[in-house]
């Protein structure tokens, strides 16, 4: 298969199927549903979007809807709902990472990924936590729980999250996430950075020799963090606040740095940085540099932002290292907020089980949310079909839609029709009118 067939929607749900297949999986205990069929089944949920594990279940039993889950998503004999969450209750989170990783390796070998370089040949890997889920009666094992002063307790779960991202690029690639747990400790600093270890340390075990920069917020700002970024060979530019960094401050306040001013579409940027700065009196010996920014627009409003590194800083590369540690808001923008608020249904409680229930939902969700963003990449219909509906919610609707009254052959005649209504519906047409609306 070429690389561009890799990389269409037929090809991703295969590297996702063999994905799935090469897992070394329990045994299925006498049941005729593969554990194949289950993770497939539940990339279907989240891939076409279903508001509940009901309304999937409602509509599996259906000859059409059969025929569909086997067509385009592999699917042998599609599992109920309740079956489904008993069998991926029983996975663990690492058991759907292999997907990432291959759909990754063929965006790589396709060349897309050289559009996401910046700063001489480095990629931007934006890393940030999540809340997902909350409930003062539901809850697993893995849950975390925060006592309030009357001693309700609510339990929730959380996810770390980091994609690949570009200043000028909206389309982010998102590698697997790691979820946040109870074991990762009682507060919120202690949850993301110890569910930073494991994430960082798989992302370097999978991309040994990918050249990154780590951007994250100013809670990653400390040493054990910045140690472990170096020890994996991971630049970083993070961001610090003079609350938790006020001997960094106070030093810089009174060295010599080196100003540069920049002005580009009537808003100025200034700059002033420093090299060769203690990060903090317990760790006097470790350096960093230090850029402060300031940014004034034409009206007069003026942002300021400070941010450490061990890249050497100049007046020529400044406004690039500036843009890249802004590029950070794209794991909130153009990642959680589509995943919470364009039709991902990501804060809505699938199921929750009694181990991993929760945490592989998210994981499938995310793969989905992958597919998307890589088609978007990629595949020139897809890309078009998402321009014609605009909005991801209108898109998803639409595909329900036509996934639950029209025997598809392959996702290229499913998108031709979405591109193009007013062609002739194929021959295996349930009989429904079709009405495609942007």
């Amino acid at each position: 298969m070429g690389i561009k067939k890799h990389l269409s929607s037929e090809g991703l749900h295969q590297i996702v199927w063999h994905g799935f297949y090469r897992e070394k999986l329990p045994l299925c205990n006498g049941s005729h549903i593969k554990w194949n069929d289950c993770m497939m089944s539940g990339l279907a949920v989240f891939g076409l979007k279903f508001p509940s594990l009901l309304q999937y279940n409602d509509s599996r039993s259906e000859a059409v809807i059969k025929s569909n889950l086997k067509n385009l998503y592999r699917v042998q004999h599609a599992p109920s709902d309740t079956c489904m969450r008993e069998r991926l209750d029983l996975l663990s989170p690492e058991q759907f990472r292999r997907p990432f990783k291959k759909i990754f390796a063929h965006v790589q070998r396709s060349k897309l990924l050289e559009r996401y370089k910046t700063l001489d040949g480095y990629y931007l890997l934006s890393v940030d936590g999540t809340g997902q889920f909350s409930s003062q009666k539901v809850h697993c094992k893995n849950c975390g729980e925060k006592k309030s002063r009357d001693g309700e307790i609510t339990y929730y779960h959380h996810m770390l999250g980091a994609a690949i991202v570009h200043p000028d690029e909206k389309v982010v690639i998102p590698i697997a996430p790691e979820p946040i747990v109870k074991s990762d400790g009682a507060n919120k600093n202690d949850c993301e950075r110890n569910a930073s270890k494991r994430l960082l340390n798989d992302f370097r075990r999978e991309h040994p020799h990918l050249k990154t920069i780590v951007i994250e917020d100013a809670l990653a700002s400390n040493y054990p963090h910045l140690k472990l970024l170096d020890d994996l060979k991971l630049a970083y530019i993070i961001g610090i606040k003079p609350g938790d960094h006020e001997y960094l401050f106070d030093w810089i306040k009174h060295a010599k740095g080196s100003e540069h001013t920049y002005t580009k579409d009537k808003i100025k940027h200034r700059f002033c940085y420093y090299h060769d700065v203690p990060l903090n009196d317990s760790h006097h010996d470790y350096r960093v540099n230090v850029i402060e920014y300031w940014e004034e627009d034409a009206k007069g409003k003026l942002q300021h932002f400070t941010w450490i590194t061990r890249l050497n800083i100049n007046n020529d590369n400044v406004y690039d290292l500036m843009r890249a540690a802004r590029a950070r808001w794209k794991i909130e923008n153009e990642t959680f907020n589509t995943l919470k608020n364009q039709g991902y249904n990501f804060e809505h409680n699938y199921g929750h089980g009694n181990n991993n229930l929760c945490s592989n939902f998210t994981m499938l969700m995310m793969l989905a949310f992958l597919i998307d963003q890589v088609l978007l990449l990629s595949g020139d219909l897809f890309k078009k079909v998402k321009e014609k509906y605009k909005r991801w919610y209108a898109l998803f609707e639409k595909i329900r839609q036509l996934f639950l009254c029209i025997v598809w052959d392959s996702w290229e005649q499913f998108l031709e029709l979405l591109l193009h209504p007013e062609a002739q519906p194929p021959p295996n047409w349930y009989g429904l009118p079709i009405v495609v609306k942007s």
